[in-house]
C-alpha cells in the first residue's frame, strides 16, 4: 500500500515577516490551523502565507527535509536559492 503524499513547507507570516517550517500531509488543512490559532508557536505571529513547499513520497522523506530547513545549512540553502 502507498503512502499518501507529504510536504515540507515554509510559511511567512504577514504579522512580522518572520518564516516557520513545517511537515504535513495535508497542506491546506495545516495553513489553516496555523491561521485559525491551534497551533500555539504561530498564533501570535498571524496571519501565515504559504510562501514555499516540496512534495514528498513518504512522511519521513518530508520530516527529514523539515529538521534539515531547521539547521543552519538549511537556512544557507533555502537563503541561496532566495526562497527566504
Amino acid at each position: 500500500m502507498r503512502e499518501q503524499k507529504c510536504f515540507t513547507y515554509v510559511l511567512r507570516s504577514e504579522y512580522d515577516g518572520t518564516f516557520y517550517y513545517g511537515s504535513t500531509k495535508n497542506l491546506k488543512e495545516r495553513i489553516k490551523i496555523h491561521n485559525s490559532g491551534k497551533s500555539r508557536y504561530t498564533k501570535g505571529r498571524r496571519p501565515w502565507q504559504l510562501h514555499y513547499y516540496e512534495e514528498f513520497e513518504s512522511r519521513s522523506g518530508a520530516m527529514k527535509r523539515e529538521k534539515f530547513f531547521k539547521t543552519i545549512e538549511g537556512y544557507n540553502f533555502l537563503k541561496k536559492e532566495k526562497v527566504i
